[in-house]
């Protein structure tokens, strides 16, 4: 009846009710459609990526607990490349990982390297794959310190340091490390290489005879430390995410998650002084560095 008296009226309520049902159709196709959705209604395989240098765990913590409380998300991969990092950074994501373990599957697929602070990680998965030659091991820690003394003597600069305590400088750039002082540093960085093999203990559930054997600073190819015991399998992402879905009882091929990243902002870059920050960082690291870090030439 509308339609007769009002022919005009009509069609273009039609033609709007069309549109809006294509910009919806199109719109769920891209939501659902994406692989990186975090809309997935399906049982699927959440991945989280930790890839370089681990400095700042809280984006890893996040994605591991949505992914966790998420009831469709039956098994988690943990994409490990990384030569490692900070040492609080590392043991961070290594507890939630824990944590993690104890309510669903997580499977950690190694890539290219996963050495130390990387490797750490790891080993809170419940299993462990990777590729043949994936760099793996290295546990252990290093602290380096830089000595300008003579350089600056040459430069007729000198340095003057006040302290409250015997130690407050220790491992100056300006000055000779004193043998106490040698100790104290040796001391501390024994104790967080305790901490590194007892959490490969833990969570391999290996003797701790059997990981101080390698826990020397050595790295291995994915091939040998499977020997060793370090890792389960041997394959790729893909291989890891069919294993997860295995173990986490999803039938045939599982979807993949990946939960959704803050995108990348210049503007918030710049005025979070990231830039200075990494410049500070390099510099820095020149004349001291602490963690579980691996790096071609030191064999740390």
């Amino acid at each position: 009846m509308f339609a007769r008296r009002h022919p005009i009226l009509f069609f273009m309520l039609m033609v709007c009710v069309t549109g809006a049902v294509v910009i919806i159709s199109i719109t769920a196709l891209f939501l659902f459609g994406r692989r990186d959705s975090g809309l997935e209604f399906r049982d699927n395989v959440g991945v989280v990526k930790i890839e370089g240098i681990i400095a700042d765990p809280e984006p890893i913590l996040k994605q591991l607990k949505e992914l966790r409380k998420n009831e469709r998300t039956k098994a988690i991969v943990l994409r490990i490349d990384s030569p490692g990092g900070g040492v609080g950074a590392s043991q961070e994501i290594y507890r939630e990982v824990r944590r993690t373990a104890g309510s669903k599957p997580v499977i950690a697929s190694m890539g290219a390297i996963a050495a130390s602070g990387g490797y750490y990680v790891a080993a809170a998965c419940d299993q462990i794959m990777a590729n043949p030659g994936t760099i793996t091991g290295s546990i252990s820690v290093i602290m380096e310190f830089a000595n300008v003394e003579n350089l600056l003597e040459k430069l007729g600069v000198s340095a003057r340091v006040l302290k409250s305590g015997r130690y407050k400088d220790a491992g100056s750039p300006f000055r000779k490390m004193t043998p106490d002082e040698e100790a104290l540093l040796q001391g501390f960085i024994d104790n967080v290489h305790e901490q590194f093999v007892g959490a490969v203990v833990e969570g391999r559930d290996m003797s701790e005879d059997a990981v101080r054997s390698v826990a020397d600073g050595r790295i291995l190819t994915g091939e040998k430390a499977k020997e060793l015991g370090l890792l389960d399998r041997l394959g790729n992402l893909e291989d890891a995410i069919r294993w997860a879905g295995k173990e986490g009882g999803i039938k045939g091929e599982p979807t993949a998650v990946y939960p959704k990243t803050k995108e990348f902002s210049l503007l918030e870059y710049l005025i979070g002084s990231k830039v200075i920050e990494g410049a500070l960082d390099r510099i820095t690291a020149r004349v001291c560095y602490f963690g579980y870090l691996w790096v071609p030439g030191n064999g740390a």
